[in-house]
């Protein structure tokens, strides 16, 4: 897995500050009628042709195709939720089925939103049961091995007013505070990120984690947990009510696991912030004995290890 993570250098190619395009992204509804420059296209597909394997190791394969007549009653056969207006084309892929083949998903993905983000453009996620659906078929058909978890929406934005609204909810005011997401030593007790003497530090600390706290997620749902010990970052997982694997709805609906996905997004935030900070790094999956007990109620998903 280090390696790997070490050849893509993620961020490299994104155009812009991770944090400054985190920032300037949100999950749009509205697009204009504009079609997506021919070169932004062959900009965008560059990109995913070249970052194609998660950090776990999950092979993913992508496509950008033009928005059909057919998808915006596609995606409301599909339930995926809001209702997005005039996107003139959509990201759609396909991850190899694995232990980590969500996180790996979303992790990949966003990489390729913020550089679409870097290209002027916005997106949306959406989250259904893409397996048997017209995106899966542009994609040429879903090989069994492989699964399908969200496409998204992009296109140049349009404003029905609604915009700011959109970025103003996004920025805080429906986000959990940091001292429910980040914790020192164990869940319980909150992360202090002030009193360090290092005041620099501090500074490339408090983005990473506000990069984490901005990741999007499935209805805002933030199910993302992070225990920092030392030198290592613990990611977990918090499922919320009727969410993954033992939900009626998923179960009926055949949904992916979205909440992982949202751990593989923030993930992605963590890493190309955290990098671009100079802190290096690798992803291992290395569960402390100690660090959950029996009733914490979350699940461990990986372990960001810093490098001295």
């Amino acid at each position: 897995m280090s390696d790997a993570g070490e050849r893509r250098r993620p961020g490299a190619t994104l155009g812009a500050p991770a944090l400054e395009l985190i920032n300037r992204r949100y999950s749009c509804r509205l697009y204009r009628d504009e079609p997506v420059a021919p070169a932004t296209l062959r900009d965008l597909m560059s990109f995913l042709e070249s970052h194609t394997v998660g950090p776990f190791g999950s092979r993913a394969r992508f496509a950008v195709v033009a928005a059909a007549p057919s998808d915006p009653r596609a995606l409301r056969r599909l339930g995926t939720y809001g209702f997005i207006k005039g996107a003139q084309a959509f990201l759609v892929g396909a991850v190899e089925r694995g232990p980590k083949d969500c996180e790996d998903y979303g992790y990949l993905v966003e990489q390729a939103i913020l550089r679409a983000t870097g290209l002027g453009l916005q997106s949306c996620w959406l989250g259904g049961t893409f397996t048997r659906s017209s995106f899966a078929r542009r994609l040429g058909s879903l090989r069994r091995e492989e699964l399908m978890p969200a496409v998204v929406a992009l296109g140049y934005p349009g404003d029905d007013g609604g915009a700011a609204r959109i970025r103003e909810r996004e920025a805080g005011s429906r986000r959990l505070p940091a001292s429910s997401l980040f914790f020192e030593g164990r869940l319980g007790e909150p992360l202090e990120t002030t009193v360090a003497s290092d005041g620099a530090a501090e500074a490339d600390l408090s983005a990473i984690l506000t990069a984490v706290r901005m990741a999007p997620s499935a209805t805002n749902k933030q199910p993302w947990r992070l225990v920092r010990r030392g030198g290592e970052w613990h990611f977990l997982l918090a499922r919320s009510k009727g969410y993954g694997q033992g939900s009626l709805v998923f179960t009926m609906l055949r949904l992916a696991d979205l909440q992982r996905v949202d751990l593989g997004i923030a993930m992605c935030h963590f890493e190309l912030v955290a990098r671009e900070a100079g802190r290096s790094g690798e992803w291992v999956v290395e569960e402390p004995s100690d660090l959950l007990p029996p009733d914490a109620g979350v699940e461990y998903v990986a372990t960001w290890r810093e490098r001295a």
